[in-house]
Order: C-alpha cells, then sequence, then structure tokens
C-alpha cells in the first residue's frame, strides 16, 4: 500500500487515543503506534491528533457532563502539554523527533496563513521531524474552528500535498448503512467517485461518536478534500494497537482513491482556479530558468504590478504574455522594492526576508 506514498498524514481520533471510561491515555496504543512510525522513517509524515480535550477532562476532573465552550477552552489548554509530552516521550524513545502544530479554520483558508503554515510544515519535514498536529481549541470559537480533525487531516494533506491520508477509525470503513444497525451493510473496500449515493452513506453530518466530534459524514467531508487534493485516503479501524502494521499488512479498509496526484491537483488549482491580483514581469534568463523548473528569483524582475499580498496569486509575464502563473512570497511594496536584487541583498533593502524566492517552484506552474 505505502510503495509509492512519499508523504502521508494520520488521523487520530480521540476516542482511539484516550480511554472512554477513565479519560486516561492508553500508553499500549501509542508505544505500538511509536513502533509502527518506527519502520516507516523512510517517509514524510504527519500526524493530526485529538486528544487534548479528552486528557483535560481527567487533569480538571470535568466528567461525566457535557462541557460549555469555555470548559473545553479550559481542558483544551490542560491537556495539549499532556497529549504533546506523551508523544514526544513514546515517539523520542524510537529516535523519533516530534513537534507540535497548533492550526485554526483560519490557518487553512487564509491564503497568507496558509503559506506561513505550508512553509514551518515542510521545513520539519525536511528536518527529518514528525508534526503533531491539533486543531488549537483553547481559542477557537465556534464560529472559526472545524470542530473535527478529520476535515483538518483532509486541509493539512491538501496543504502539504500529501499522496495519503489515514484516518484511524473507530470502524473498519465504509459500508452501505451503519453495520451497528444494519445486519446487510456491506463494506465497500475500494470508493472511485464521491457520488451522491456514496455521500448519502455517512448520515446525518457532525454524528457524535462517543468522546469524538466526527462521524461518517465528516469524514466523507474530508474524503471530498483529500482526493479533489490529489491524496488518496483510507478509512481503517485504529482501536487496537498496531492498527497501522495491520494496514500495511492487508487489513480491511476502505480505500478512496484521488482524482489526480497532488502535483498535478496542486498546479490545476493555481493555474486554472484562482485569480490573479497582479502581474511580474521577467527576463528572458528568468524564463529560462522557470522553463528548466527552478523558483522565480527577484533577479530576474524587471517590473511588478496590481495590488496583491504574500500569497496572492500572480501572472507571470514575459514580452507581454502570460506564461506562468503562482502564489507570490511577497506583499505588493515589498516586491516592487526588491525586484532585480540577487537573493542575498533581500535582507539589505527590507530588514528581513521571507525566502530567497518571490515564487517557490512548489508554488508556480507554467501555462
Amino acid at each position: 500500500m505505502l510503495t509509492d506514498v512519499e508523504t502521508l498524514v494520520i488521523k487520530i481520533g480521540s476516542a482511539i487515543l484516550v480511554d472512554a471510561e477513565t479519560s486516561r491515555l492508553r500508553e499500549d496504543w501509542l508505544e505500538a503506534l511509536a513502533l509502527d512510525l518506527s519502520a516507516l522513517q523512510d517517509k514524510r509524515i504527519i500526524l493530526v491528533s485529538s486528544g487534548a480535550i479528552a486528557l483535560g477532562r481527567q487533569r480538571l476532573g470535568l466528567f461525566g457532563k457535557s462541557l460549555t465552550l469555555a470548559q473545553k477552552q479550559a481542558c483544551a489548554a490542560a491537556g495539549q502539554s499532556r497529549l504533546t509530552r506523551a508523544y514526544e516521550d513514546a515517539l523520542g524513545a524510537r529516535g523519533i523527533v516530534t513537534a507540535q502544530a497548533l492550526l485554526t479554520l483560519n490557518d487553512t483558508e487564509h491564503r497568507r496563513r496558509w503559506l506561513n503554515a505550508r512553509s514551518t510544515l515542510e521545513t520539519l519535514l525536511d528536518l527529518k521531524a514528525i508534526p503533531i498536529i491539533n486543531e488549537n481549541d483553547t481559542v477557537a470559537t465556534d464560529e472559526i474552528r472545524y470542530g473535527d480533525n478529520d476535515r483538518l487531516a483532509a486541509r493539512t494533506a491538501q496543504m502539504i500535498g500529501a499522496d495519503m491520508l489515514i484516518l484511524l477509525s473507530d470502524i473498519d470503513g465504509l459500508y452501505t448503512a451503519d453495520p451497528r444497525k444494519d445486519a446487510g451493510a456491506k463494506h465497500l473496500p475500494v470508493i472511485t467517485s464521491l457520488t451522491d449515493e456514496i455521500k448519502a452513506m455517512g448520515g446525518e453530518p457532525n454524528a457524535a461518536t462517543g468522546m469524538g466530534t466526527g462521524g461518517m459524514a465528516t469524514k466523507l467531508a474530508a474524503a471530498d478534500i483529500a482526493t479533489s487534493a490529489g491524496s488518496d485516503m483510507v478509512i481503517c479501524d485504529g482501536r487496537e494497537p498496531g492498527a497501522l502494521a495491520k494496514l500495511w499488512s492487508g487489513g480491511r479498509h476502505s480505500l478512496f482513491k484521488a482524482k489526480d496526484n497532488p502535483r498535478k491537483a496542486r498546479a490545476q488549482w493555481i493555474g486554472g482556479t484562482l485569480k490573479p491580483c497582479g502581474c511580474v514581469t521577467i527576463d528572458k534568463g528568468a524564463l529560462k530558468a522557470l522553463r528548466d523548473g527552478s523558483s522565480l528569483l527577484p533577479a530576474g524582475v524587471t517590473s511588478v504590478s496590481g495590488t496583491f499580498e504574500k500569497g496572492d496569486a500572480v501572472s507571470i509575464l514575459s514580452d507581454g504574455q502570460e506564461i506562468a502563473r503562482g502564489l507570490i512570497a511577497y506583499d505588493h511594496p515589498q516586491a516592487d522594492r526588491i525586484k532585480g536584487l540577487k537573493s542575498g541583498e533581500i535582507s539589505a533593502v527590507l530588514g528581513y526576508e521571507n525566502g530567497a524566492a518571490l515564487i517557490h517552484r512548489d508554488n508556480l506552474v507554467m501555462l
């Protein structure tokens, strides 16, 4: 299953990581996860993990009742440090470096913040660390939060161009009906298209399941995001220790096939979906460099026009013709100030730098 996978996002729910009765961490499960991940150190891996609120309940003694928003935020604050330390201890014992990253809805929907988050995650992956992502429930409100980590995991997979997203769940995949209520429900091993019929199998949105806030409806919403971005998605039963190893060896699961590969899906998004907010004109040397697959450096830019912010889409012109499009790394005034400069001169002019490239090759598509 993982032969061609380079970048992998794994989502872990509260009900898997934390015991429902005691709100205590399932340490044996986490140790088994660390063992499974140690066998995948040739992959780029991100974990999206729930559990902070559940662990915070135990620390603050808030058992057996529904929580107000303020109480949820308090539990998240009390539990997040415990969650981070648990991953650090378990994975560190296997020689794996971890890093905490707390995101909100705005971080994955606002282009500037999206680029900043993506840059941080890419740097961590390049340094062979495993980012542990959770929604920042301490500050998020109902109006600016995902509310479930299935969709956050899908947005993360989209953000970094993951080849695969794995949702470790309390069920081994998608069924034609709820198998706990319908003995005739059939398991679907491969889903090639998210038709209306398939989406209807998810039931009502946001159906509560134990300590978690997701349900099959949110998992299908995640599948829609991930597969549209070029990532395959898997739902499998993650309750038993060694769930990943079982999946690698052919354990039962449902595979949602991507519509395209991540790089092509991202190129289509940049080239055909985003409306350019400005233009940069380049010289012949920069044109050749772009055709050879390089990033656009300030030295090759002769003029800048339009009004744009960091993360906006801009057109790249040569001889008056649009030859490429990309997400720019600097606001319009800063881009105008550094045009024509060598990359090493950016800091001296701006007092900082946001990378040597005006448009990184990963954020650029030739037209």
